[in-house]
């Protein structure tokens, strides 16, 4: 009986293992992006806008409406007849009366909400451009952590062996308890590499699985992707030159322009006259025909607009459209700082991690190897032992490092160009 019950709870567990194995959802970045965009709530609470503003349109473009009055005539102020009666032959007159809109006021309305859109579209763009910086910067982040933690226990297995070989070497009277325990403690450096690779690991996930607003365990939760660096760069005029095409607040900036020129020649128009046309019936008997009971009757309402002529809006969009291009030339020379600046340091990062790749981790590699070979056949010293795998250690991590900050620099670039250039 505890045969069995042993042996139904180690089904269990492997059942357990291959529905967690099952479970486990490794994500492209293509898939990350899509979940992002479909997902991200501050993503969609901004599309939104768009939205609203496509509504505007609509506002925009209404016709005045009309208006309907009642009026009374013929109300009795004396008594008739000896008695006080004062409805007595009272008409009532209906009247309608429209408001004409004159120089083209609901189309320039329209064009300028129209315009308004643009920019409001352009903004979502661009803060869809910033948010996926972010989300790269984060999936940049895990996959660095996780070749930091292959790292550390790659390191960790070959300490162990080594550890193996010099516990052999102690039983044999080879090396002295002393450099064993020496050997063994140099062991918590390794130790500590796991763990904090570990939580760097689980902390990057929750930080990428909070812009996916994802509620999967970190554990069911993983990435696939090169973690690598390329040496190909377009020249910079290339990368500038796409920008000034791409970058959406560069948009936004050059659309508000124009939709100030719009809303100028919208205040200009509503500086004229715009008359009201009215009529209006009554059941009242014509004095020159004694045979007509109906009257038919129409006025029309000019404004005299002479202390009023929307002077202080004609100013101040005049004002506004001088702003709006000093606002456009700003962020125009932005879009080039940002872009020479990122290259900058993608160009920069690539110099440092060319002399990595073709040289220094084979050297790393190739000193570690020989001095613990030599150390275990007695022709090298602890010191020299532990030196070989400290800088091991450090030049593997440095590469690990660099190829992390040039893939975080190639997101810069690619934010500052608008698009993706560096995949």
């Amino acid at each position: 009986m505890f045969k069995f019950h042993n042996f139904s709870l180690v089904a269990s567990l492997l059942v357990a293992a291959a529905l967690s194995a099952s479970a486990q959802q490794t994500l492209t970045w293509e898939e990350v992006r899509l979940r992002f965009e479909q997902n991200n709530p501050t993503l969609l609470a901004d599309k939104l806008n768009v939205d609203e503003s496509k509504a505007e349109e609509i506002t925009a473009y209404l016709r005045p409406n009309p208006q309907v009055g009642l009026s009374t005539d013929g109300i009795q102020v004396a008594p008739y007849k000896g008695h006080w009666m004062p409805l007595t032959g009272t008409q009532l007159v209906p009247g309608i009366n429209y408001l004409h809109e004159r120089q083209h006021k609901r189309e320039l309305r329209l064009e300028s909400a129209e315009k308004g859109t643009l920019i409001a579209e352009s903004s979502h763009a661009d803060l869809d451009r910033t948010l996926l910086f972010t989300l790269r910067s984060a999936l940049v982040s895990m996959l660095q952590a996780k070749t930091v933690l292959q790292l550390a226990k790659d390191n960790l297995a070959y300490y162990d062996h080594v550890l193996d070989i010099s516990r052999t070497r102690f039983q044999a009277g080879d090396i002295a308890q002393i450099d064993l325990d020496r050997l063994e403690l140099q062991r918590v450096q390794y130790e500590s590499d796991l763990e904090t690779a570990d939580v760097n690991l689980r902390t990057a996930k929750i930080t990428l699985l909070t812009l996916l607003n994802d509620r999967t365990p970190i554990e069911q939760f993983d990435l696939s992707g090169t973690f690598d660096f390329s040496d190909q760069l377009l020249p910079r005029d290339e990368f500038r030159k796409i920008a000034l095409d791409t970058r959406p607040d560069l948009k936004a900036a050059i659309e508000a322009v124009d939709k100030a020129q719009t809303d100028h020649k919208l205040a200009v128009a509503n500086g004229s006259t715009d008359p009201t046309f009215g009529t209006w019936y009554s059941y009242n008997p014509a004095f020159n025909n004694v045979w007509g009971r109906y009257t038919l009757g129409a006025n029309v309402s000019i404004p005299l607009r002479v202390f009023d002529r929307n002077q202080g809006e004609k100013l101040r969009t005049q004002l506004d459209i001088a702003r709006n291009e000093r606002l456009r030339d700003a962020a125009e020379a932005q879009v080039f700082s940002d872009v020479d600046s990122g290259y900058a340091i993608v160009a920069s990062t690539v110099n440092l991690l060319q002399p990595y790749k073709t040289r220094y981790l084979q050297q790393s590699v190739r000193v570690r190897d020989t001095i613990a070979f030599s150390y275990q056949h007695g022709g090298a010293s602890l010191l020299d032992f532990l030196s070989a795998q400290g800088e091991y250690r450090t030049v593997q991590l440095a590469y690990v490092n660099l190829v992390g900050s040039y893939l975080s620099a190639a997101s810069q670039l690619n934010l500052a160009v608008g698009r993706e250039v560096i995949p």
